[in-house]
């Protein structure tokens, strides 16, 4: 696939070393996730519902997930819909400038994932959209998972929600632009993206032992595979997130604190995700060479963590979530952000 680079003229293009791969079942996904997002609730308003559906987060599970069965390729795209839909929230409206409001949010949600009842806020009698579909997720998530998987998930999720969350409101708040050293380590769990990776044990099932995961050759080839997603989304998303004021964009970060103009940090940005590619394959070596009899589900889940790569970039390039923005002057937060979601109705 081709696509322009943003960013302006004389930038080279993000490449990627990963074959294209798409999931045969892409279009019953979408339709599908049109469904489950409306039963849902998750998305009512009509100027919403355009805009969630040019982001086309069924055919982003297709590329990411290729090798996933239809039913576990649905549940892969309601839960893109449903953190895309959390970031929304966090990035672009007064929800994600109010700590304690992602606090009680965040408290229902580890509810749901405790297997208790989480209690609506407020005295109210209704939890919120987000809460009431991430017990859906749950459910029909777990019910594959495999044993001590749900425990990593949670965590991953947690650190997501509540403490990178919370950190971004923080900075908001207090209108700093975090150090890049902060930032990257951050960003990983802000971008939902070791949830994402955990996943790939949904779909295609892999059991290793905890000393092979926690190993120091596979958290480095699983960091190094983040980096190169959330950067790439950095780059592609910049011009949104800019044009709203967000300052949780690599590309912002290494421009205010070296101080480079938007195009130098850009190419920056770019090199760095060549050269994180470069340092992924190396580490992917490392792993497979100190683990060998784990070689087979090793594989699989290296070869996940290459199509999240590859299929990110992909989905980035065609998208229409950042083209149609307000960094276009084409829509406002108001017009998308729906209230009922974390629970304020707007």
């Amino acid at each position: 696939m081709t696509g322009g680079a943003p960013g302006g003229a004389g930038l080279p293009e993000i490449t990627s070393p990963f074959p294209y791969r798409v999931n045969p079942h892409a279009d019953t996904a979408r339709d599908h996730l049109a469904g489950w997002a409306r039963d849902a609730g998750l998305v009512r308003r009509e100027s919403a519902r355009q805009r969630f559906d040019r982001a086309d987060f069924g055919w982003f599970a297709a590329l990411v997930y290729p090798e996933a069965n239809a039913a576990h390729l649905d549940l892969m795209a309601d839960w893109f819909a449903w953190l895309f839909l959390v970031d929304d929230q966090l990035d672009d409206g007064l929800f994600g400038r109010s700590q304690d409001q992602v606090g009680d949010v965040v408290d229902q949600m580890r509810a749901v994932l405790d297997g208790r009842s989480p209690d609506p806020a407020g005295g109210g009698s209704a939890l919120p959209t987000v809460v009431s579909s991430l017990a859906d997720l749950w459910r029909r998530t777990t019910a594959d998972a495999p044993p001590g998987w749900d425990r990593r998930f949670i965590g991953h999720l947690e650190q997501c929600l509540s403490t990178a969350a919370l950190w971004e409101a923080g900075n908001r708040i207090g209108g700093i632009v975090p150090p890049e050293d902060v930032y990257i380590a951050n960003r990983r769990h802000t971008g939902a993206i070791y949830v994402c990776m955990d996943l790939i044990e949904i779909v295609r099932p892999t059991r290793m032992p905890d000393e092979v995961r926690g190993s120091r050759e596979f958290g480095a080839a699983l960091d190094a595979a983040c980096n190169v997603v959330c950067w790439t989304n950095d780059v592609y998303s910049l011009a949104k997130e800019r044009a709203l004021g967000e300052v949780h964009n690599l590309v912002y970060v290494v421009q205010h604190h070296r101080g480079l103009t938007e195009h130098q940090a850009l190419e920056r940005v770019h090199a760095a995700i060549d050269a994180e590619t470069g340092r992924f394959l190396a580490h992917e070596r490392d792993v497979l060479a100190t683990h060998p009899d784990w070689a087979g589900p090793l594989g699989r889940y290296l070869d996940g963590m290459r199509t999240w790569m590859r299929g990110n970039l992909d989905w980035s390039r065609r998208t229409k979530r950042y083209r149609t923005s307000a960094a276009t002057g084409e829509e406002r937060p108001e017009e998308y952000l729906e209230g009922r979601l974390t629970g304020a109705e707007r």
